[in-house]
């Protein structure tokens, strides 16, 4: 298939069309520009750098990339687990996933059309919920009284 091809395929999500206007490099300015947040952010930074070393931030930059790339347009190049490494950070609890998610948010909507910057959050939302659940779950606690943190709560 050639690459005008491959621009002209119209990919759904959650039943819409993703806008034309998100593509690789949209997502890889909003990959770099929110761990740049993360790294310089009094709660996040700490947990962040002491998880990755500063050698290693640049492959993990490119596995973040791959990542949005595959959820947002569905390339496919990332075929990892997201999950195992948050479970070994010490202390990550909700106030780390709502700054998370506030940060994601600014970032995508410095740098995104309000309705690609509201794809973004609903995957991050999805995200967040997915991951606080299983946290609670390899804690041995219940993951009945987890409610998702919403978009309006932040």
């Amino acid at each position: 298939m050639s690459e005008d091809a491959k621009r002209k395929t119209t990919i759904i999500i959650d039943g819409r069309a993703l806008p034309e206007q998100l593509d690789e490099q949209m997502i890889r300015n909003v990959v770099l520009g929110f761990y740049a947040e993360i790294r310089n952010d009094a709660l996040l930074g700490p947990l962040f750098n002491g998880a990755i070393a500063p050698q290693d931030w640049p492959s993990h930059l490119a596995k973040m990339c791959d990542f949005w790339s595959s959820l947002m347009l569905r390339t496919g190049r990332y075929n990892g687990r997201p999950l195992p490494p948050h479970l070994t950070l010490p202390g990550l609890g909700e106030q780390h996933f709502r700054r998370w998610l506030s940060l994601f948010r600014a970032t995508v909507g410095t740098l995104c059309p309000p309705e690609i910057a509201a794809l973004f959050m609903e995957r991050a939302l999805r995200i967040s919920h997915s991951f606080r659940l299983a946290l609670a779950h390899n804690r041995g606690e219940s993951t009945l009284t987890i409610e998702p943190i919403t978009a309006e709560s932040l």
